[in-house]
C-alpha cells in the first residue's frame, strides 16, 4: 500500500532577508492598517476642531516644541495674548475668557499631537521593517511616499491655518478642502497599500467592472471635497429646508458677484446645491453599480459594492437630518466621521475591482478547481487500493 502525502506552500513563507515569498507580508498590513485608523481619528477629530471654531488658537507652527502645552499661567497668558492679536478675536471673539480660550486650544493642540503621533506611528516601525527587510519590494517605494505625504500634509495644514490670521476670521475654504483631501489621499493610500500587503501583488487587471468602480471612487472623493466647501463656508447652517432651498428649487443667491471661482469656492447656496446634488447622485450611481456587479462579477467586488451601496445612502440620510438640525456639533462630528468610512469603502471597493475576475472567470475556476478535487481522491483511492 501507497501512502501520498500532498504538501503546499505556506502562504507565509518567508525569504532568507526576511520578506514574503510572494509578496505579502500580514505584519507590515496590520502596521499600516493601524496607521490609516490613526488618520481616520485626525480627519475627525479635525472636522471636531473646525466645528467648534478651535483652528486658529494656536497662531504659530512649531513642530517640535508646539508639542508641549503652556504648563504654567504664564505660558497660558503668553498664548492667550497671541490670539488676541488675530482678526478672529477681535471681530468674533471679543471678551473671550482665559479658560473659554483654553477650551478651543486643546481642540487644535490635540489635532497637532495627534498629527505627531500619526508620524512616529508610520515612521518608527517603517525604519524597523525596512532594516530588517519585511517590507515586500513593491510596496518599499510606496512605503517612501506615504511618509513624504505625512510631512506634507502638515505643511498644507500650516499653509491653511495662516490664511485665517491676518485677513479673515477664519481658514480660506479652498485651503481647508486641499488640506482634507490630501489626508483623503494619505487614507486611501495606506488602506490600499495594506490591503496589497496582506493579500500580495495582483496577479492581473480586474475584469467585468474595474472603470466604473474607479468611478464610483473618483465621485466619492469629489463629494468629500465639496463638502469640504460646505464646511469651510458654515454652509451647513444655513437653507436648513429640505428637499427646497428657502423653499426654491434653485437658490436664488447662487452666483456671487466676483466671478465663477467665488461662487464655486465661496458661495454658500452654490456649494450646499453642490454638495446636494453630488450627494443624489452618488447615492443613484452607488446602487446601479451594484445592480450591474450582482450578474456580471465576482462575489468579493458584489460584496464591496453592496457595503457601499448601504454606507452611501445612511451617509445621505445622516446629512439631511444634520442640515435640517443647523449642523450642530455632535451631528457635524458624525457626518464627516461618516464621510471618511465612505471614501474608505469606497477605496476598498477600487481595490477588489482591481482584481476583480469576471463571473465566467469565477465559474471556469471552480470548475477546474472541482475537476482537479476530483482527480486527486481518485488518484487517492486507486493508490490506496494498489
Amino acid at each position: 500500500m501507497k501512502l501520498s502525502l500532498r504538501f503546499r506552500p505556506s502562504l507565509g513563507a518567508v525569504r532568507s532577508d526576511g520578506a514574503s515569498q510572494d509578496g505579502r507580508s500580514r505584519a507590515v498590513a496590520l502596521w499600516l492598517a493601524g496607521v490609516a485608523l490613526l488618520v481616520f481619528a485626525m480627519i475627525v477629530v479635525g472636522g471636531a476642531t473646525r466645528l467648534t471654531d478651535s483652528g486658529l488658537s494656536i497662531t504659530e507652527w512649531r513642530p517640535v516644541t508646539g508639542a508641549v502645552p503652556p504648563l504654567s499661567d504664564a505660558g497660558w497668558a503668553a498664548e492667550f495674548e497671541k490670539y488676541r492679536r488675530i482678526p478672529e478675536y477681535r471681530y468674533v471673539n471679543a471678551g473671550m475668557s482665559l479658560a473659554e480660550f483654553k477650551t478651543i486650544f486643546w481642540w487644535e493642540w490635540g489635532h497637532r499631537f495627534l498629527g505627531r503621533i500619526i508620524g512616529l506611528a508610520f515612521a518608527a516601525p517603517f525604519l524597523v521593517f525596512l532594516a530588517a527587510r519585511r517590507i515586500p519590494r513593491g510596496l518599499v517605494g510606496r512605503c517612501w511616499l506615504l511618509l513624504g505625504l505625512g510631512g506634507l500634509q502638515g505643511a498644507v495644514g500650516w499653509w491653511m491655518v495662516s490664511s485665517g490670521l491676518s485677513e479673515r476670521v477664519d481658514v480660506a475654504p479652498e485651503r481647508l478642502t486641499v488640506h482634507l483631501g490630501l489626508a483623503l489621499v494619505l487614507l486611501g493610500a495606506l488602506v490600499w497599500t495594506a490591503l496589497d500587503a496582506w493579500r500580495g501583488p495582483a496577479k492581473g487587471a480586474g475584469r467585468g467592472a474595474p472603470v466604473g468602480a474607479y468611478g464610483l471612487f473618483a465621485l466619492v472623493f469629489v463629494q468629500c471635497l465639496l463638502g469640504g466647501l460646505v464646511a469651510g463656508n458654515d454652509a451647513g447652517r444655513v437653507y436648513t429646508d429640505w428637499p427646497l432651498m428657502s423653499g426654491r428649487l434653485f437658490p436664488a443667491e447662487y452666483a456671487h458677484a466676483d466671478g465663477l471661482w467665488r461662487t464655486v469656492t465661496h458661495s454658500l447656496a452654490a456649494v450646499q446645491l453642490h454638495h446636494r446634488l453630488t450627494g443624489y447622485l452618488l447615492f443613484v450611481v452607488g446602487w446601479a453599480f451594484l445592480a450591474f456587479t450582482v450578474r456580471r462579477t465576482g462575489r468579493a467586488l458584489n460584496d464591496s459594492a453592496a457595503i457601499l451601496a448601504v454606507v452611501v445612502t445612511g451617509q445621505m440620510l445622516l446629512g439631511v437630518v444634520t442640515l435640517i438640525s443647523a449642523a450642530p456639533v455632535g451631528l457635524g462630528i458624525l457626518h464627516q466621521a461618516g464621510a471618511v468610512l465612505t471614501f474608505a469603502a469606497a477605496t476598498v471597493l477600487a481595490w477588489t475591482a482591481r482584481r476583480n475576475p469576471g463571473r465566467d472567470e469565477v465559474l471556469a475556476t471552480a470548475w477546474t478547481e472541482r475537476r482537479g478535487s476530483a482527480k486527486g481522491a481518485a488518484d487517492t483511492m486507486l493508490g490506496a487500493a494498489t
